[in-house]
């Protein structure tokens, strides 16, 4: 769902009440996120529960899922949020703001079936040229990773390849054994 936004400021759009499935202030448009599917939500629980379990303990980054990230003039909701420990912004209660207005140092988005890639892309540059370190924009349907950096050409990542990861993050994951993520034991 795709709505005008026009006469409506990111200010104004985050005012509105939330959606569900989350949608995003892109370009001075409403577009509404298809809701995802098991896939999908498999592989974004375990991957922000693998990311996290390597990385909370030692307090260097900590992985949000479908969090909203507002900065530039965009309000978008990655499917995976990952921000550095030393730029999460606490409460006082030592719980994270809930309201995060800058771009998250690693974005992950899983590409579901009724999802344009090139839109989804779109978001991960915009990340990209904002800040972010790292893009990942996986496709489950194919096994692939399309990796992005900062100044660099996207790069393809399929099978034993190792996908990379913030560089103060101490584990390597190859793109098979993030699609292996979806296996369940029955």
């Amino acid at each position: 769902m795709t709505q005008a936004a026009s006469r409506l400021s990111l200010q104004d759009f985050l005012a509105l009440p939330e959606t569900r499935p989350a949608s995003e202030y892109i370009n001075g448009k409403i577009i509404q996120k298809p809701m995802p599917k098991g896939k999908h939500s498999r592989l974004q629980l375990q991957l922000c529960n693998t990311i996290n379990a390597k990385a909370e303990p030692a307090q260097i980054a900590y992985a949000f899922p479908e969090l909203r990230c507002s900065f530039g003039n965009r309000s978008v909701v990655p499917d995976i949020a990952v921000f550095k420990w030393s730029r999460i912004v606490f409460d006082e209660a030592d719980e994270p703001a809930n309201d995060f207005f800058i771009c998250p140092d690693w974005v992950v988005e899983i590409l579901s079936p009724d999802q344009r890639p090139n839109r989804v892309a779109d978001n991960i540059l915009y990340c990209i040229e904002h800040g972010c370190q790292l893009g990942w924009l996986t496709d489950p349907a194919d096994r692939s990773v399309m990796v992005y950096v900062p100044g660099q050409l996207p790069i393809f990542y399929e099978g034993d390849s190792i996908l990379p990861t913030l560089e103060s993050l101490d584990f390597s994951l190859s793109a098979e054994d993030l699609f292996s993520l979806l296996k369940m034991n029955r």
